[in-house]
């Protein structure tokens, strides 16, 4: 799909990304819309595959790879990373670096990532590693400002897990909390029945075991969608140096931008890597130069998205590429 979306269909999107379990009668009466209405549109949106929700236990420690490709070889350096069943996203990069990704790497992966697997990419030129040392705001956090503050109000049904959290701190998992996670990790929105017949337990047991997850972060649930199709069609890696003691007090100045999608402080060269989503490149310019969270900030860099491979762990439609 190309384009945007019509007006209520973003609004739409924009009361999933708020709580992406909660009902069309629920997102009606929040968004002041006929029920009959809303539920037509935001079925479509689903059974299109335009958006999905999805959910996941907090994302555990990670790295970003950054590709310095042959010429012409970018899209295909990304498309071996995006094939990797521990990518989370693959982006193409106007720049110096072909691609960027983030897979999943425990800091004992490490050797083995860097000098086995990457030397091992067609079209390689060269790649840096950065290892995530904290999330500072994840694709599930995004709030791109597509309702009112009275409306994100309305539906708000669990308070979200902290933004500036460090990774791998989550507790054991039951067995029947791991069905459940599995179970809605493709349709977060799978309703209390069907998820009771998944896991054998009564429907109202599902439901406080789902409402326990997400109220202490164990189930973080994600509304995909390629930002393009919400009207912001110029995205960017941006990449920040600071002095070390600066990183949390940056890090949270940051995450009050509404265009920042992904966010994590990360080891190496520079102190912050973040994903925006904007409308115009002269908001990305206006992000770049004046914006509240650059008065701590010693440099910037930043690379145009090109293209999307993979986001939130799944592929993205041909139309993204």
């Amino acid at each position: 799909m190309t384009g945007t979306l019509a007006p209520l269909d973003r609004r739409i999107v924009g009361a999933l990304q708020v709580d992406g379990r909660a009902s069309w009668e629920r997102i009606a009466a929040a968004l002041g819309e006929p029920e009959g209405v809303v539920a037509r549109h935001g079925s479509e949106l689903l059974a299109d595959g335009v958006v999905r929700v999805t959910g996941a236990p907090p994302p555990p420690p990670g790295a970003l790879v950054a590709l310095r490709c042959e010429p012409g070889k970018e899209r295909i350096g990304a498309l071996a990373l995006a094939n990797r069943r521990d990518t989370r996203f693959a982006h193409v990069l106007a720049g110096p670096f072909g691609c960027l990704a983030e897979i999943d790497c425990e800091p004992g992966r490490l050797p083995t990532v860097v000098l086995d697997e990457l030397p091992l990419l067609p079209g390689l030129a060269g790649s840096t590693v950065w290892t995530v040392l904290r999330t500072v705001r994840t694709s599930a956090q995004w709030r791109p400002g597509l309702l009112t503050e009275a409306e994100h109000e309305a539906l708000v049904d669990v308070d979200p897990p902290p933004e500036y959290a460090p990774f791998g701190e989550t507790k054991d998992v039951s067995r029947l909390d791991a069905l459940l996670l599995a179970a809605l990790s493709h349709d977060g929105r799978r309703d209390v029945d069907e998820l009771a017949g998944v896991t054998g337990l009564s429907a109202s047991a599902v439901r406080r075991r789902v409402e326990r997850l997400r109220r202490e972060g164990g189930l973080r649930l994600r509304v995909v969608v390629d930002p393009a199709l919400l009207g912001f069609a110029v995205r960017a890696i941006v990449s920040v140096r600071c002095a070390p003691r600066d990183v949390e007090a940056v890090a949270t100045a940051l995450c009050r931008e509404p265009s920042v999608r992904y966010a994590g402080a990360v080891s190496g060269d520079r102190q912050l890597v973040a994903e925006v989503a904007l409308p115009t490149v002269d908001a990305l310019h206006d992000l770049l130069t004046s914006a509240a969270w650059l008065e701590r900030v010693t440099s910037a860099e930043s690379w145009l998205v090109v293209g999307t491979l993979k986001r939130d762990g799944l592929f993205t439609l041909p139309a993204e590429h």
